[in-house]
């Protein structure tokens, strides 16, 4: 009993350090892929990451300090302006990324083609601002901005985002030229891309909508012969009116094709709707 009561004690203490481990692997990603593929080849995709080299190229300031020097205040005015939501994991994403930054200023360029920098570098940032937020932490910087001026303004989010890191890549294509601030772009979008994959990952499994007279029978080989949940849903026909319960499962990639064989089998003239399921958390599938 108290082996039991020490393990759950020590459960939460173990889940800050895997937050704060997130934290300091996603933005060690960010800040390599951010030496080695973005600042040598002069593609700006926005943040305060973009700021800090334009201004490398046109005063020569270094970036690890131009971050530090944009990140911190804007930590401390979201901290005044918003309140104190934001926390230690925001201050130490805050500080450890431009750390980083600094750490590795003198590693060699991966590669001197924009174009690779741009899809490389954003699979970078990418990668490594997904484990942060899986960590529920942040890198602050322009993020901090957005809310702010969403605060005040009324503008949505995502539209003071767009606002802010539009402003840096149009800087970058007057700064470079206009091809660089196409790269930059390229890299914005493989940055929330990736994002994407890291938060949802790659949706191998599927969920079908089954239409069938058949449908205790399809429900029971569901149940019985692939060992998976079904839901029956409620619907109406829309030309008779008359009741048709839709039945409703999930199933790994690896099952779909014995669902296929199974409702084929059952009832040949069966209406099936299949998609991807981006996530599916639950008993058989990953934990919440």
């Amino acid at each position: 009993m108290n082996k039991r009561r020490r393990q759950k004690e020590k459960h939460p203490l173990l889940t800050i350090v895997s937050e704060y481990l997130h934290i300091l692997v996603g933005s060690a990603f960010v800040a390599l892929a951010f030496n080695v593929f973005l600042l040598p080849n002069q593609v700006a995709s926005g943040g305060v990451s973009g700021i800090s080299i334009i201004l490398f190229n046109v005063l020569g300031w270094e970036p690890a300090f131009v971050q530090w020097a944009f990140n911190i205040p804007l930590f401390i005015a979201g901290i005044i302006l918003l309140g104190m939501q934001f926390g230690a994991k925001t201050l130490v994403g805050t500080i450890f990324l431009p750390f980083v930054v600094f750490l590795s200023r003198d590693f060699q360029p991966a590669t001197t083609d924009p174009l690779l920098g741009a899809i490389f570098g954003g699979i970078g940032v990418g990668l490594g601002l997904g484990i942060v937020f899986r960590g529920k932490g942040s890198t602050g910087g322009t993020d901090l901005a957005a809310q702010i001026i969403n605060k005040y303004t009324g503008f949505t989010l995502g539209r003071c985002v767009l606002l802010i890191d539009g402003l840096i890549v149009i800087s970058a294509a007057i700064v470079f030229d206009i091809e660089r601030g196409l790269y930059a772009l390229i890299g914005l979008f493989v940055t929330s891309k990736t994002i994407d994959l890291v938060q949802i990952g790659i949706g191998n499994s599927k969920m079908a909508m089954i239409i069938t007279n058949e449908q205790e029978k399809v429900r029971a080989g569901i149940i019985h012969e692939i060992d998976r949940g079904v839901t029956k849903l409620s619907a109406f026909g829309g030309y008779t009116d008359d009741e048709r319960p839709i039945l409703m499962c999930v199933v790994d990639q690896t099952e779909f094709t014995k669902l296929k064989q199974l409702v084929k089998r059952i009832d040949s003239s069966a209406f099936v709707v299949v998609m991807d399921a981006a996530e599916v958390l639950g008993e058989g599938f990953k934990r919440p």
